[in-house]
């Protein structure tokens, strides 16, 4: 999966940043993606969704949404934060394209972005045990 949805120039600039191996942020992007996938309709349902495209749904939570999948998917804080930046820079990249950048920065200051795939690798169509995302 290499960290679908999240692109790779992304998931280079947050290994620069963040404080885990740049090997290692791929596994944890995917760990996310698990635990994020089968949640997709029960997102769309609950959140904003911010933008969509054919691979992937960005979504608006609140703040410490991304503490609490965490301690689901049993990562450390700062592997936590890895996979929150990742996010964050994949919103800010399509901003930039979009002409909609300032409206995200802006965002960002508010609440977190969660980047879920919905193609086939990135686990978004896997309909088998949809749970609830935590609660707000």
């Amino acid at each position: 999966m290499a960290g679908e949805p999240i692109e790779g120039q992304v998931l280079l600039l947050t290994a620069a940043k963040a404080s885990v191996p740049g090997t290692r942020l791929p596994d944890l992007i995917e760990r996310a993606q698990v635990a994020l996938g089968p949640r997709l309709e029960c997102y769309r349902r609950k959140y904003e969704r911010l933008y969509a495209s054919e691979d992937l749904e960005i979504f608006l939570v609140d703040w410490g949404h991304w503490k609490e999948i965490g301690g689901e998917i049993g990562v450390t804080d700062r592997e936590l934060s890895a996979i929150r930046r990742a996010h964050e820079e994949q919103l800010l990249r399509i901003g930039r394209r979009t002409d909609r950048e300032a409206e995200f920065e802006t965002t960002l200051e508010i609440r977190e972005p969660v980047v879920i795939g919905t193609n086939e690798n990135g686990t978004g169509g896997d309909t088998g045990g949809e749970r609830e995302p935590p609660s707000r």
